[in-house]
């Protein structure tokens, strides 16, 4: 291969950059290149970028010309090497009349791996039918600060929940031959004041112990085969830049045998981001020598300006030859060098949302829901009259998160339709419910001219369900999403008021947030003149409308569970559970951080009764803990057992509460199952004075709780022995139901 050769495996080309907000900085940096693809990949290309995802095109149509121009490289390039084709998949695949599902902070509120594996296999036979062979998710950052706007793409605020679910998702889609990205390596969402792109102060055990374990998980027991850089520095060093994060830690400690792609322009962020690079030259030998092998989504620096060093001697070009043999081996495992790879013609019919897509979006939809609050008005009686009222009750977009096509894409095509079916949750309500509506407000603004109107069919209705919270979208088009970072956790513009004159009529009030980021709501949950109940959706996605509705109709009882800290105000950011005796409050302060609502909560329409709780000694690196959990109400529904343990006396600093392991348990009136969970020592492992990963010799307790402040169980202390932990142990804790 040529050097021009080379360099054109290790870059992506955006075939319908046209100004969209889909990436930062999209606009500046576009390229504008009006060549024919003939001439634009006369040496090869590594990755097409975005070719669904950019503008809506036909997916069909879109499916026979890329099979076409597949064989176009295959057959008019020297060297005859097709591309590999990327497209961003996190709620959904991101193509026109795709399926769009919940938002990934409503897979952690699911606390149901399963199913989101079930969920990431869909997705992935929709690339693979469309000829898509790496998707850019999921998101395994760990949330620390509701005020960042990508909390909406994150999991939850627990590493082991974010490692389970995020590993239950790749290995989900690379069931399918299609290989997932892991995002973002590494730091991203600690970002100073919740702001995006900004720089990440965490020290080095803070990285190991809780935003490295996902990864690893991801790595060793998903198996993951890409990963993508983040934004972000830490301490003053880029990761982009950082050969200590992207080759010494995701490689040589992690085992990440993968190809690493850089996301989008951040190599060109090193010189005018970061100012750690002179010129584009430069940017890419850094971001070469630190381990990114692929430029995305253009090649600004690994084209002429790599190229250039490399024969000026500035750069071995040893590391050119390491990153394309990385990904022509990725090319080789997804069968892009097969002779007949692209015999096959497209498919003439392409159906993106099945019956089967819609089931799974409605059932992890209602397991995500959470009930916050229920002073008796839920479940709705099927007789009642229902004012449906605010900003979010009738809109699709407000159901989806930020990258989901219609808010992600389809916001820059107003006129075109989003293809596939989505109930809002005034239109799912008026099937089984006698239903008058209003908006009441905008998600954003201070118009309260709909304010009497929604007054007055409250007033005149049995119960009003107002639905309020986010719209999502990026960089400053929406109230949540990819750079869209708030100062404020109060609901955006005027809705609280509004909730608040619903709740003046007399007529009991449901408010419904329809939100990507928890919201300071204590108003709403303590205050004296509070709805009589609460529920909480994270962008439940197309049968979101659905799901929210048989909730409230009663017709299932809610299942979700919190999966971060519900926060008192934006002041006492960032909070998170994980927290030692210091991040609670305190009489040397005057001020409280303790959440209105803590990790893991969740209320349904039934009680619960844990007992039998016990735990046997630790045998073979790994002790059990035992429980009965009983229905003992009237409804059937789902408990989360949840069981935490607290190293006593530690050589540092130690979580008052960690979440060893979880199950959902499905609970008929009365019915009593029992709960064993095979826990490993390394759940309790951490980093010591040295940095070692270590299980520390000694006492830790371990009880079961139905979140993390409430205790259901006696604590039971376990001795536990001590050792360095290597990459064989096991991470994962085993679950079995009787």
């Amino acid at each position: 291969m040529t050097l021009e050769e080379k360099a054109a495996q290790l870059v992506g080309y955006w075939l319908d950059q046209n100004g969209s907000v889909v990436a930062p900085m999209a606009d500046e940096l576009a390229t504008g290149d009006d060549r024919v693809l003939a001439d634009i990949t006369h040496h090869g290309i590594g990755h097409y970028t975005r070719v669904y995802g950019t503008r809506p095109v036909e997916p069909a149509a879109r499916a026979a010309w890329l099979v076409t121009e597949q064989r176009r490289l295959v057959n008019e390039t020297r060297l005859g090497i097709p591309a590999l084709v990327h497209e961003e998949c996190l709620t959904g695949l991101a193509a026109w009349k795709a399926a769009m599902f919940p938002t990934p902070l409503a897979w952690g509120a699911s606390f149901d791996p399963d199913l989101v594996a079930e969920m990431a296999a869909l997705i992935g036979e929709s690339m693979r039918a469309l000829g898509v062979h790496q998707g850019l998710a999921p998101v395994l950052d760990v949330v620390r600060d509701p005020r960042w706007g990508r909390v909406d793409e994150c999991i939850a605020e627990d590493p082991y929940v974010v490692a389970t679910i995020g590993t239950a998702f790749v290995k989900g889609l690379q069931s399918t031959g299609v290989h997932a990205t892991l995002k973002h390596f590494l730091g991203y969402s600690a970002a100073q004041a919740g702001r995006n792109h900004a720089p990440v102060h965490a020290g080095p055990r803070e990285i190991a112990d809780v935003f490295v374990p996902p990864f690893e998980m991801a790595i060793r027991d998903g198996g993951a085969k890409s990963a993508m850089n983040s934004y972000t520095e830490i301490d003053g060093v880029p990761v982009a830049a950082s050969p200590e994060l992207l080759t010494g830690m995701l490689r040589d400690q992690l085992g990440f045998d993968g190809v690493v792609v850089s996301d989008y322009f951040s190599v060109a962020f090193l010189e005018i981001m970061h100012g750690v690079a002179r010129d584009r030259g430069e940017a890419a030998a850094l971001a070469l020598e630190a381990g990114i092998d692929v430029e995305l989504p253009s090649g600004d620096a690994f084209l002429d300006p790599l190229v250039e060093r490399v024969r000026a001697g500035l750069i071995s070009e040893d590391l050119l030859d390491r990153a394309v043999t990385r990904l022509l081996a990725q090319k080789e495992e997804l069968g892009l060098l097969e002779p007949d790879a692209f015999a096959a013609d497209a498919p003439a019919e392409i159906d993106l949302d099945t019956p089967r897509h819609r089931d799974v979006a409605r059932r992890l939809a209602e397991e995500s829901v959470v009930l916050l609050s229920n002073d008796g008005a839920l479940p709705i009686a099927s007789s009642s009259r229902v004012a449906v009222i605010g900003p979010n009750a009738d809109r699709t977009a407000a159901l989806q998160g930020c990258y989901s096509f219609q808010n992600h894409v389809l916001a820059d095509h107003p006129d075109t339709p989003v293809g596939i079916e989505i109930p809002t949750v005034r239109e799912a309500l008026a099937a089984v419910h006698d239903v008058t509506f209003a908006y009441g407000c905008e998600v954003e603004g201070d118009d309260r001219s709909g304010f009497a109107n929604a007054r007055a069919l409250a007033a005149a209705s049995d119960v009003a369900v107002v639905v309020v919270g986010d719209q999502a979208g990026l960089f400053g088009r929406g109230t949540v999403g990819e750079g869209n970072d708030v100062e404020s956790l109060d609901l955006p513009g005027v809705q609280r008021e509004l909730v608040e004159a619903l709740v003046a009529t007399g007529t009991p009030v449901v408010m419904v947030l329809l939100t990507g980021r928890p919201y300071a709501i204590d108003w709403a949950l303590d205050g004296p003149a509070r709805p009589a109940a609460v529920l909480q959706a994270f962008f439940p996605g197309e049968e979101g409308g659905t799901a929210i509705a048989r909730i409230l109709s009663g017709s299932i009882a809610p299942s979700g569970r919190l999966p971060l800290s519900l926060p008192r105000s934006a002041g006492a950011q960032p909070y998170g559970y994980l927290r030692p005796i210091l991040g609670g409050p305190s009489g040397v302060t005057s001020t409280d951080p303790t959440p209105v609502r803590p990790f893991g909560f969740g209320l349904t329409y039934t009680s619960f009764a844990y007992s039998e709780f016990s735990c046997g000694a630790v045998e073979g690196d790994a002790f059990s803990a035992t429980l009965t959990v009983t229905n003992t109400g009237g409804t059937a529904a789902t408990e989360t057992v949840q069981l935490y343990g607290h190293d006593v006396a530690a050589s540092i600093t130690r979580p008052v509460a960690q979440l060893l392991g979880y199950a959902r348990v499905d609970l008929a009136p009365g019915e009593s199952r029992t709960v064993t969970f095979d826990v490993p020592i390394t759940r309790f492992a951490f980093s010591d004075r040295r940095m070692r990963r270590i299980v520390e010799a000694g006492e830790v307790e371990v009880w079961a709780g139905s979140d993390a402040a409430t205790e259901v169980t006696d604590r039971v202390s376990i001795e536990l022995p001590g050792r360095e932990v290597t990459s064989s142990d096991r991470r994962i804790v085993g679950v079995q139901v009787e």
